[in-house]
């Protein structure tokens, strides 16, 4: 029987602790020793499992594996060859953010100095959303 559960906080509950010595069983009966009725309702406690083994580490796949670059982007990254793209964009906010490179009136508008220049195609401004899809052309594509 389902009961609201403002209807039970209104009781005093009282628990048997023999059913809390059943490592095995999961579920619980609870009794409230203030009314007279059969009034019964179960709790489900979760049980601790086997502890978790250790995992092996799978090579990166998708946006963390890393990829040749354009020899643009190998200038601005100082001569890396091979990143992936997420840390491509950790090393753009750096510059932007250590150049002061975002417009004070709009942050999420980014002013160009000469190095994004080169890897934003010449662009004097780039919105922070643009800018996942403005390196997309500086990573090669490998056969796999």
């Amino acid at each position: 029987m389902a009961m609201p559960l403002a209807t039970l906080s209104t009781f005093s509950v009282a628990v048997t602790p023999s059913l809390f010595k059943s490592p095995s069983s999961s579920l619980m009966f609870v009794q409230s020793p203030s009314f007279n009725a059969k009034l019964r309702t179960s709790v489900t406690f979760a049980t601790a499992s086997e502890p978790a083994t250790e995992t092996k580490k799978r090579a990166p796949r998708g946006f963390s594996k890393p990829r040749p670059v354009s020899p643009e982007m190998k200038e601005f990254l100082g001569g890396r060859t091979e990143i992936p793209r997420t840390e491509v964009l950790k090393v753009i906010w750096a510059h932007i953010k250590e150049n002061n490179l975002q417009d004070p009136a709009n942050k999420r508008v980014i002013v160009c100095d000469e190095k994004l220049k080169k890897i934003f195609g010449d662009r004097d401004q780039v919105g922070f959303l643009e800018i996942a899809g403005l390196i997309s052309p500086h990573f090669k594509k490998v056969e796999s």
